[in-house]
Parts: structure tokens; sequence; C-alpha cells
């Protein structure tokens, strides 16, 4: 998928009045998609406009933060690719920016600093998140809204209180974007299994923080005969991939670029679940009747409506077994305390 997504934009960047993609599409055009980006301005949101304008099926991007938006959409709008730019700042242009969004990408909120836990974010981005998602209610509520503020196994949760308070909810709209969970196992895998990353696929299911970051190292594919103790090294360095890169930031900053690229990934597939592709699975937290908890990240199939099937967990080592029930209890108290924000 992300090498289909490269070479989409590589053929569209060099024949800019082409707008047909080689894969999903014969010789039909690519339908119109507006994206939103929420938060645009940020340390996220820069690197994911940008690279959501290299998209080329986006045909409208709309940058949107409280401040200093106008720049960043006038630099972005002079790449030569297909999607028009506009940028909103301030409260009042913010239902602008979401009318007729297809797609509205959320990183607004405070970055991690050394020493923080997701938790400590929560009381600011907590409220920038309900804040939002009552506009999206109110202004694009059939999007399908890819939530990347942390802590995600809160913040989507306080969503769905949001749009069900407002009448809108469908939990086949709703995505905690995990996918730099993902990126960082296949990473990491690829390294210590000596196979060409763009080969690896790793599923990792459970939440977005810690322990609730659970890869499957034994669906991992291609197989690798890699000892328990590897396997277990692999859990914890993903795990703790984002503290890693504070730590290495030093206190200027979090995971920015990565996660600028896991989201615009995330996106992509999404804006090809929208447009009729095919066989669309990323893993994402979700709405789920997976476990008993009531939202859980695993493979999701993405089509015209959102979510169309969430997958199962499929075969479990007797280790991701014990992880799975010991994510559990975090799990659940960290998704009680968005519901519980939400409806205060």
């Amino acid at each position: 998928m992300r090498t289909s997504m490269l070479r989409s934009i590589k053929s569209l960047t060099t024949s800019p009045s082409s707008h047909v993609l080689r894969r999903g599409y014969a010789s039909e055009a690519v339908p119109d998609r507006k994206v939103a980006v929420l938060g645009a301005a940020g340390g996220i949101g820069q690197p994911l406009s940008l690279l959501m304008k290299l998209n080329p099926l986006v045909s409208n991007l709309a940058l949107y933060d409280i401040a200093n938006t106008p720049g960043v959409a006038a630099d972005v709008s002079h790449i030569n690719t297909r999607s028009e730019v506009v940028g909103y700042a301030s409260d009042a242009e913010l239902g602008k920016a979401l009318e007729g969004a297809d797609v509205v990408i959320i990183p607004a909120g405070v970055p991690r600093k050394p020493g923080m836990t997701r938790d400590d974010l929560f009381n600011i981005n907590a409220g920038i998140v309900k804040g939002l998602c009552e506009a999206i209610a109110k202004y694009c509520p059939k999007a399908l809204v890819n939530m990347i503020s942390n802590p995600v196994n809160s913040t989507v949760p306080i969503a769905s209180e949001v749009f069900k308070k407002a009448g809108t909810y469908d939990p086949k709209r709703l995505f905690g974007v995990t996918t730099l969970d993902v990126v960082r196992a296949k990473t990491f895998y690829a390294g210590k299994a000596k196979v060409p990353v763009a080969e690896v696929n790793v599923p990792v299911v459970g939440g977005h923080a810690g322990i609730t970051i659970l890869p499957l190292f034994s669906q991992a594919t291609p197989k690798a005969n890699l000892s328990n103790e590897e396997i277990t090294a692999l859990t914890k360095r993903t795990q703790d991939g984002g503290t890693e890169v504070v730590e290495a930031k030093a206190g200027k900053g979090s995971a920015t670029l990565s996660m600028a690229y896991a989201g615009a990934i995330f996106a992509d597939a999404c804006l090809k679940g929208l447009n009729g592709v095919p066989d669309v699975v990323e893993c994402s937290f979700v709405e789920s009747t997976v476990t008993e908890l009531p939202f859980f990240a695993s493979k999701v199939r993405i089509g015209k409506n959102g979510v169309e099937e969430v997958l199962g967990l499929g075969a479990l080592s007797d280790y991701e077994r014990e992880g799975l029930e010991k994510l559990k209890p975090e799990l659940k108290s960290s998704i009680e305390k968005g519901i519980k924000f939400a409806s205060q």
C-alpha cells in the first residue's frame, strides 16, 4: 500500500494533468475528496499537511489551526500536485474548514515532553478534542474521523460521546490512528529478522499507549525464527517507541515526523476505502466486540462507509495472550476516563 501511494504521487507529480491512479482504477477519474487537517500548524500537522498535499486522491485540502495556518497553507499550496489548499485560522473559521470534508484528521493538541505520560496530556488535549468534535458533528457529520490526538485510548471515546450527544454518532466513521505502532513494529522486526522492511507485515492490537500496545509478532510475515527474548525486546521497544523519540529529542519535541507519515498512510487507506478500492485493511482503534472492551485496536477492513468489518485477533502465542490480559485493565480505565470527561 505504501509503495502504491508513493508510486501514485510520483506519477501525478511528473504528469500533473493526469489524475488517474495506476492501482484501483483503470481509466476512471479519481473522485473529488476533501480532507481537513485540524492542528495543521503543529509539529505533526505541518509534515502531515505536506504528505496529504502529495496524495493524488485529495482534491481539496483544508488546513485549520488556531494560529499560523495561513503561512503553512501558502507554503504547501505552491506544490504542483492536484489538491487546492486553503488555510483557516481561529474558531470562527473552523466551520468553513470542515464543510464538505470526506476525511477529517485530528493531530491537534500539545505534544509529549520528557517525563510526561500520555495521561499527563489528558486534561489539555481532551478539551481540545471535545470542541473540535462538536464542530465536526455540526459541519461534516458523515466524515471519516482520524483521531491522532493523544491519549487516543481516551480521545476516541470522548469523540464517540460527543457525537452521540449530537445525534450523529456512526461507529463506522470513527478511527483511532494506531498506525505508528504498526510502522514501528514493522521497522524493528525487519531489522531483527534481517528481511526487507517493504515485505513485512505485523498486526498491532489493543490500544495506543505503553503496555496497551500489543504487536502480534507470532503473525508477522515473512516468518523469522526469533527467540522469546528477542520477541520480548521487540515488543517492549514497540511499546516504548514514543518515549525513545522524546528522549532522543532531549525536550525539544516528540514523534512528529514518523507520526505524520503514519497518519498519512492511514488517511490514504480511508480515501481508498471511500473510493471503492477492495480489500483495504489497516489496524485501528475502533468500537469493537473483539474483546469485552467497548473500543479495541485490531485489523479493520475499510470501505465506502468507513469500517466494513472489524477482524478478529487470530491465533495468539502464549506471550501475546498474557499481554492481552495484562493490557485490558489499563485500556478499560483509559476508555472510561474519556467517557467520563465527555459526560461532564
